[in-house]
């Protein structure tokens, strides 16, 4: 019969895994990468509500992930991950909500004419 406890200490976690009759002790140490890469949002998301876009812009800004690793694992484009982080610092995390990208976009196309026209 085989056994699981979750070992903590010093804020260091493992797995420890032992059999009842002492013959086998397996430790397995969680870095704390792991930890950090464990709450990203699934590998298999599908649906991309703002939540799970604003995580994903964060860890790759605070270096658990490079923006190479997050469009690799999200099966993203480089594209689609700036505009993330370009709406997520223009309009915060209401600014990644896929119904708001349109309105967004227009007044982004708006101040680009605004622009021009003046020079």
């Amino acid at each position: 019969m085989t056994q699981s406890q979750v070992i903590s200490a010093k804020g260091a976690s493992a797995q420890a895994s032992f059999s009842t009759s002492g013959e086998q002790v397996k430790i397995v140490r969680l870095s704390d990468r792991q930890k950090e890469l464990d709450a990203l949002p699934s590998t298999k998301t599908r649906r991309w509500v703002t939540s799970r876009k604003e995580k994903v812009v964060k860890a790759v800004r605070t270096g658990i992930l490079t923006m190479g690793e997050a469009c690799e694992r999200y099966r993203l484009s480089e594209e689609e991950f700036k505009s993330w982080a370009k709406l997520l610092d223009r309009h915060g995390a209401a600014g990644l909500r896929a119904t708001r990208i349109q309105e967004y976009r227009s007044k982004d196309q708006e101040v680009r004419e605004t622009l021009a026209q003046s020079e």
